[in-house]
C-alpha cells in the first residue's frame, strides 16, 4: 500500500453527526434542555418591577374571578371540603398544561436559527418550554401549600403520590409539546386548533366543579377517561382531603384507570416516535 493510499483510509477526524431529535448524547440534551429553559424563565420578567411575582399573580387572578363566580352566583362547591384549594390547584395544574403545550407549538420555527444547527439536539426546544413551565407550576404550588394550611390542612401519607402524579402530567404534557411542535412544521393549522381543544379540557375537567356534582355514572366515568381529569382528581384525594372522590372512584373502579394511564402512554410514544421520526428534516421544512 502506498504512502497516499494509507493516508486516505486514515479517518480525517470525528464524523459528524447528522441532525437527530436527541443528537447522539442524552447528557448534552438535558444540559442544553435545562440551559433554554433557564434563560426563558429568567428573560420573561426582565425588566418587570414585579418580577416572579407576576408568575404567581396570574392563576390568582383567575381564580379570584371563579372562586366569587362558582361560590358566590353559582354555588358549585358550598359543600365541598376545602374547595378554594381545590379550585386553586386545579388551576395552576391546567394553567402548567396549557402553557407548556400552546407556547411549545411555534417554538421550532421561532428559535429556527438554534435548530438548523446541525449537531443540536432538536428535542431541547420543545422539552425546555415543558421545563420553562414547570418551573413556574413549582412557584404556584407553593401557593397552593399555603392556601392548604391557611384553611387547616394537614402534612398526610398519601402526599407521598405527589411525585407520581406531577411525574405523569409532565410525561403527558412532554409529550404532547413534541407531537405538537413537529406537527406544527408541516401544519400551521395546529396551533388554533389545540387552542379550541385546550379550551375543551377546561371544561370537560373538573377544575372549577367537583366531579360529584356529575351524577350520571357513565357520564362521570366517561370524563374520567380524560388523563389531564384523572390526575386532577387524584391530586386533590391524595394532597388536599380524602373527601375528594380518588380518580379509581370517580371513574368506576380501579381497572378502569388503565384508560387514563394507558393514554398518557400512548401520548407520549407517539409524541416521541413522531419527532424523532421528522427531527432530521425539520430545519429544511421550515
Amino acid at each position: 500500500m502506498s504512502a497516499t493510499d494509507a493516508t486516505r483510509s486514515q479517518p480525517l477526524g470525528r464524523p459528524i453527526r447528522g441532525p437527530s431529535a436527541v443528537g447522539g448524547d442524552w447528557r448534552r440534551l438535558l444540559h442544553l434542555t435545562r440551559l433554554l429553559a433557564v434563560t426563558d424563565f429568567k428573560l420573561r420578567f426582565f425588566g418587570s418591577v414585579l418580577g416572579y411575582v407576576w408568575q404567581v399573580m396570574h392563576p390568582l387572578l383567575l381564580f379570584g374571578v371563579l372562586y366569587v363566580v362558582f361560590t358566590e352566583v353559582v354555588p358549585l362547591g358550598e359543600d365541598v371540603r376545602f374547595y378554594p384549594v381545590a379550585l386553586l390547584s386545579g388551576l395552576v395544574m391546567f394553567v402548567f398544561l396549557s402553557e407548556s403545550t400552546s407556547q411549545s407549538v411555534q417554538s421550532l420555527v421561532e428559535r429556527e436559527p438554534i435548530v438548523r444547527k446541525i449537531q443540536f439536539p432538536r428535542l431541547a426546544v420543545p422539552l425546555s418550554i415543558v421545563l420553562t413551565a414547570l418551573f413556574r407550576m413549582g412557584l404556584n404550588l407553593l401557593v397552593v401549600f399555603a392556601f392548604l394550611f391557611a384553611s387547616g390542612g394537614q402534612v398526610m401519607l398519601s402526599w407521598l403520590e405527589l411525585p407520581l402524579i406531577l411525574g405523569l402530567l409532565i410525561v403527558l404534557a412532554a409529550g404532547l409539546a413534541a407531537l405538537l411542535s413537529a406537527l406544527f412544521v408541516h401544519f400551521r393549522d395546529v396551533k388554533p386548533i389545540w387552542d379550541v381543544l385546550l379550551q375543551v379540557i377546561f371544561y370537560a375537567s373538573p377544575i372549577f366543579y367537583p366531579i360529584t356534582i356529575v351524577t350520571n355514572d357513565q357520564l362521570r366515568a366517561i370524563l374520567m377517561c380524560n388523563p389531564f381529569a384523572a390526575l386532577i382528581q387524584q391530586f386533590r384525594h391524595a394532597v388536599i382531603d380524602p373527601s375528594h372522590p380518588s380518580a379509581a372512584e370517580a371513574i368506576g373502579g380501579a381497572p378502569r384507570l388503565i384508560i387514563p394511564l394507558g393514554l398518557i402512554v400512548l401520548i407520549a410514544v407517539v409524541g416521541f416516535t413522531y419527532f424523532d421520526r421528522k427531527a432530521p428534516r425539520i430545519a429544511e421544512e421550515l
